[in-house]
């Protein structure tokens, strides 16, 4: 099935063209529109949650009045679980390609539960298998991790009342941007030099809600994979206080110079960088 998913201003980042973390928003407008269609609305009033999403970005998206196009597809089917592929197109363009495994979600417990029946009914003839994406490198984090705090905002809170699975993206490029930002202003600050980086994929899994509160929860950040000219990160998002792990990602990030066209690492960013490899 497809969809149109409109655009905004605000979603453009500091590079002039859409973040990579507001992709996810599109893939949840294109989902709502994908479960009216298919008379599912219910489920999202009721509560319909993310488990995982995977997303590998195929191209920049720049600002537009027209909207983007999802063709969306049920790539799978368990009791308790669907997953959905989606590609995203911008004036016939591909731009991403994305799956999302979602639970239905109780609300006042805060837990996943099987899908409901009626679901089950409407997604099973639907269901036709895709090519999965392929498995990102993982490392557990570590002492070498580098630690940030990360207090949340009103503004991240969805319906359900725990903070939206889109939210935990720009949890995590918050951890890679400090990071990251300290090296490459001193490989920028020499002469004739001007670099950046862009994702190539990125993976988030939900293990656990965040809420609001006051105390900040952490991202810790480590270096799963080096590569001749990408980072494959590890980043997990952690509660302090009981120790539990809310969420895990893993990201492709692509060493680039100014127009975009990946190069390699410089050794100067490689030396600030190694300290932060989780097994090297």
């Amino acid at each position: 099935m497809r969809v149109e998913v409109p655009l905004r201003w605000a979603d453009l980042d500091a590079q002039g063209h859409v973040n990579n973390a507001r992709y996810v928003d599109y893939l949840q407008d294109a989902r709502a529109d994908f479960l009216y269609e298919l008379g599912l609305a219910d489920l999202l009033r009721e509560g319909f949650a993310v488990v995982s999403n995977q997303i590998e970005y195929r191209a920049p998206v720049c600002f537009s009045p027209e909207p983007l196009a999802a063709d969306i597809t049920v790539a799978g089917l368990e009791p308790s679980t669907v997953t959905l592929a989606y590609e995203l197109y911008q004036f016939e363009r591909l731009v991403a390609v994305a799956r999302t495994t979602l639970s239905a979600y109780d609300i006042a417990a805060r837990t996943r539960r099987p899908l409901p029946e009626t679901a089950l009914g409407v997604f099973a003839p639907l269901v036709q298998p895709v090519e999965p994406l392929r498995d990102l490198v993982w490392a557990d984090l570590n002492e070498r991790a580098k630690v940030s705090s990360m207090r949340v905002r009103w503004s991240d809170i969805d319906a359900y009342g725990h903070v939206n699975n889109a939210m935990i993206f720009d949890y995590v490029q918050e951890g890679r941007i400090t990071f990251t930002a300290a090296p490459l202003r001193g490989v920028n600050e020499q002469p004739e030099t001007d670099y950046l980086w862009f994702l190539a994929r990125q993976d988030v899994r939900y293990l656990q809600s965040v809420v609001l509160r006051k105390a900040p929860y952490i991202v810790r950040t480590g270096i799963a994979r080096e590569g001749r000219t990408s980072l494959t990160f590890a980043s997990q998002v952690d509660d302090p206080d009981t120790g539990t792990v809310c969420a895990q990602a893993a990201a492709v990030a692509v060493f680039a110079d100014a127009s975009g066209h990946p190069t390699p690492l410089t050794d100067a960013l490689r030396a600030d960088l190694h300290q932060y490899v989780l097994n090297p």
